[in-house]
């Protein structure tokens, strides 16, 4: 398989450090805050690298950690007058409620910095003895002129940088950043009392779980620095080692053309998008551009995107109740050739459609043929698995957009419509057919009883 190295800034061979395992960390969320697009679009680009290097044979061991001690969670203490632990605990779980809807696989482990608190102690003791930092009166800083080869993974020159963190202008440099604040409200250390810094956490955390160099570390662009940055430099002053065998990233989220940004007001949450369109359709949406480029989210290209998901899950109902058998290798060859690309999904979904249209016209000359459906029911629980959709009942699918009350509506008037057909009352039953379709209800008539869809208008 090959990726997109970051650091490199090309295309290179995914070869494995220690045969066929690959270790993974991605860069998690600062919950203080429910999820927005940006969180959902790097959730899904790498779900979607572990779904295709499993599938390709690999073992994969996952992490992906919570930021859950920040300047920006104490100043929601602040203003809800609420505890850390209640404010952590309550957004981690909406996150993790809407990485379900979107069949975001579970990672293996979820560190939350609290939890590594030692060793980041240890970490920043690590780089004290090495001579890697320094003391003001706020905090213990990096001092980034020790590392020889700061930023040499974002590539940028000392006139492009730009703050990210409020500066203190008693430090050495403006690039160096702090790794413990003083803060006698927080936790004990040999430093004083206080809390890590932003950009110590994961690279302590990556150490004391896999006691390694990575083979990749990911996150989006927005953290290539100075977050990654900050990063790597602390690794190698700590260890003299590299912090990640890979760096790569996904682009940026724009809703309406302007990068999304809570400063700019455009922030747009998950939860939004899931009232509008189903969990796997949001995933398919954003997951249908390549995860390195920039993606502009728009609403009606999320309902067009719902239509080309929707003809997938068309073959999938007609094909309801088909054991599978075993999925054509060629088009598993396909599907992981492109994807095994830098995840090339432009070409994966095209030789999608195809099959998803070869299928349909194959059942079209041979309906009865067991064998044909088996291998096409393979090759869409092959597309689940590899692409994290499909996961949906093929009828309930269809009747997105109702809760359990208008269900039960909906299943009185085609029970009634059923009785006026069979007493012969044709009126009464073309009344009832209207009925529905006013609700927005769409009925068909089938072989095995009355099937409804709800009705999508763009």
């Amino acid at each position: 398989m090959q990726i997109y190295d970051t650091a490199l800034k090309k295309k290179v061979d995914l070869i494995p450090l220690n045969n066929n395992e690959i270790n993974i960390y991605v860069c998690g969320p600062t919950v203080y805050d429910d999820a927005h697009l940006g969180h959902a679009k790097s959730s899904i680009s790498f779900d979607l690298l572990r779904r295709v290097l499993i599938a390709l044979g690999y073992s994969v061991k996952f992490v992906k950690n919570f930021t859950d001690i920040d300047d920006k969670i104490l100043a929601k203490m602040r203003s809800t007058n609420q505890t850390l632990e209640q404010i952590t605990t309550h957004y981690i779980d909406r996150y993790l409620n809407d990485m379900r809807a979107l069949n975001v696989l579970n990672a293996d482990i979820e560190p939350k910095a609290t939890n590594y608190l030692n060793a980041i102690i240890d970490y920043i003791q690590k780089l004290e003895q090495n001579g890697a930092t320094y003391r003001l009166e706020d905090g213990i800083y990096f001092d980034t002129s020790k590392d020889e080869k700061y930023l040499s993974l974002s590539g940028r020159k000392d006139e492009n940088l730009i703050a990210r963190v409020s500066s203190n202008e008693s430090k050495k440099d403006d690039k160096d950043f702090v790794l413990w604040k003083f803060d006698e409200n927080w936790y004990d250390s040999p430093f004083g009392k206080g809390r890590p810094g932003w950009h110590t956490e994961c690279v302590a955390m990556i150490e004391e779980i896999f006691a390694k160099t990575i083979d990749i570390h990911a996150g989006g662009a927005d953290l290539l620095f100075p977050h990654h940055e900050n990063e790597a430099a602390q690794c190698r002053c700590a260890y003299h080692k590299d912090l990640a065998n890979h760096w790569i990233h996904n682009g940026f989220i724009q809703v309406d053309n302007e990068k999304m940004s809570k400063s700019l007001g455009n922030s747009f949450f998950i939860k939004d998008a899931l009232a509008i369109a189903p969990g796997e359709a949001v995933r398919f949406y954003l997951m249908s551009s390549h995860y390195r480029a920039n993606f502009n989210y728009d609403i009606s290209d999320l309902l067009s995107s719902k239509k080309r998901l929707d003809k997938i899950y068309r073959l999938k109902k007609r094909l309801s109740r088909v054991e599978s058998s075993k999925v054509d290798d060629e088009f598993k060859s396909l599907i992981l050739d492109a994807l095994s690309d830098d995840l090339n999904i432009s070409i994966a979904l095209a030789k999608i459609d195809e099959m998803v249209n070869q299928a349909n016209t194959n059942l079209d000359k041979e309906p009865k043929n067991k064998a044909l459906k088996s291998t096409i029911m393979a090759n869409l629980n092959f597309i689940k698995e590899t692409l994290g959709i499909l996961y949906q009942d093929e009828f309930e699918w269809f009747q997105y957009g109702f809760d359990e009350a208008q269900k039960e509506q909906i299943s009185n008037l085609i029970k009634a419509r059923n009785e006026a057909k069979s007493a012969k009352n044709y009126e009464k039953a073309d009344l009832i057919r209207d009925e529905l379709n006013n609700l927005g209800v769409a009925i068909m008539d089938t072989p095995n009883g009355v099937k409804w869809e709800k009705i999508w208008v763009e």
